[in-house]
């Protein structure tokens, strides 16, 4: 799997100034080591060096309102990783286990629930740029 987060490669919950890169490279931005450690320190809020998965929430949240439409589809790749189109619950159970945050099957199931506006059991793109942007 090489979809943006999964390159979190210890699986410890948080993203290192490698990881970082790796994600950014996905992105189409290739920037160098301290230009990654700026980025770090703009939203590690306990200076530990790292992003955390509740520091990454509060970084998108405040990211989210300039997305491009490439940076949305590469965010929503590392969810769909089979590459489908659609975030299933297993997807999104694996994708956060990834970045550290274990969800029980009920918070998983109100997520796709809320997001799904077609109730098919899925989140497609579409579906995710709304909440995305809502949220």
């Amino acid at each position: 799997m090489s979809h943006g987060f999964d390159k979190e490669q210890n699986k410890d919950g948080h993203i290192s100034v490698q990881e970082l890169g790796d994600v950014m490279k996905q992105l189409g931005k290739n920037l160098s080591e301290e230009e990654l450690k700026a980025l770090i320190s703009k939203v590690d809020t306990d200076q530990d060096g790292t992003i955390s998965f509740d520091e990454f929430l509060a970084a998108m949240a405040k990211y989210k309102r300039g997305s491009t439409e490439q940076e949305l589809r590469a965010v929503f790749s590392v969810f769909d990783q089979n590459g489908d189109g659609h975030i299933t619950v297993e997807e999104l159970k694996q994708a956060m286990d990834q970045l550290g945050e274990k969800l029980s099957q009920e918070e998983l199931d109100a997520m796709i629930r809320e997001a799904d506006a077609d109730q098919d059991g899925r989140v497609n793109y579409d579906e995710f740029v709304r909440i995305f942007l809502e949220k």
